[in-house]
């Protein structure tokens, strides 16, 4: 004998543990306190109470849904942004994952950090950060927007790289707000390519109805509530925009010149910027000074 205490036959010290970790259960294994240990995952976390849950997009082929390719149709601008955004509360979009370079790493060998700000320029040689799972495109006024996509047909139209990931539309609005300037852009590069407005996004992403700002009963008392002390102006209309989502008449004193127009055109405008709930309910804007008697 050499007077150690010699492992039971077949158990070599520490492998018969491991042996039995790696079986997925181990019943003389104990955690502080003398409780028994549940089988756990390789970082530790335990198997119980976690479920699987079934992929909701498994039989998805890809293909337009019904209610989609129903608001695509409409020929009014206004109303098939207003159809497209009801048909994403229930519905899904495909967004598109894009492979980017690697970018690196530092002088003590570690991945380089990635700058948040590049995914926002829609760059996707630039910077590698969440551009492996999304990018992000430019609007026509410089803000940046996610692109997600009605069908295959349309994602590849615009990247044939591309990879599709079907998300549920409310998430990609979450996304969107998280990455990008709040905005949403529907199948671009195709014939028919929709814009999601910002309010619109932010709707999406709580769950709840949209109303444009152009059909939103409430905004006009609020943009005259804040409208409210500026002598030169004598009325207000809302209207559908033509270069923005919204154009807002302003009826002044007539004889008023260019110039003395300018100083209270200048001010309504920075009221209605400094008007929380107008700001809200507004994507874009432009004011239109008529002479009170032209006002209809």
């Amino acid at each position: 004998m050499s007077g150690r205490d010699e492992p039971p036959s077949g158990e070599h010290g520490p492998r018969g543990d491991a042996a039995q970790v790696l079986r997925g259960h181990n019943p003389g294994l104990v955690q502080p306190g003398g409780r028994p240990a549940l089988p756990a995952d390789s970082a530790g976390q335990p198997w119980a109470g976690r479920a699987l849950k079934s992929n909701p997009f498994a039989g998805d082929d890809g293909t337009i849904e019904s209610s989609m390719a129903a608001a695509l149709a409409r020929t009014d601008d206004g109303e098939r942004v207003r159809a497209v955004v009801e048909a994403m509360r229930a519905g899904r979009v495909l967004v598109p994952v894009v492979a980017h370079e690697h970018p690196g790493t530092d002088a003590e060998g570690r991945v380089a950090t990635h700058d948040s700000d590049k995914f926002r320029t829609g760059d996707r040689a630039a910077d590698a950060m969440a551009s492996a799972a999304m990018v992000s495109v430019r609007t026509p006024d410089g803000r940046a927007a996610l692109p997600v996509f009605s069908s295959i047909e349309a994602l590849l139209r615009w990247d044939a790289t591309a990879r599709p990931v079907p998300v549920e539309a409310t998430r990609a609005a979450l996304s969107a707000v998280g990455k990008t300037d709040s905005l949403l852009v529907l199948d671009p590069g195709s014939e028919v390519t929709v814009l999601v407005p910002r309010p619109a996004v932010w709707a999406l992403a709580q769950q709840r109805p949209w109303t444009p700002s152009w059909a939103d009963p409430e905004l006009p008392g609020l943009v005259v509530a804040a409208l409210r002390g500026i002598p030169e102006l004598v009325g207000v209309r809302l209207e559908r925009g033509g270069r923005a989502e919204l154009r807002i008449v302003l009826a002044v004193h007539a004889g008023l010149t260019p110039e003395q127009l300018r100083e209270p055109v200048a001010r309504a405008g920075q009221a209605l910027a400094d008007a929380t709930e107008v700001r809200e309910r507004v994507d874009s804007m432009e004011l239109y000074p008529v002479a009170a008697e032209a006002a209809p």
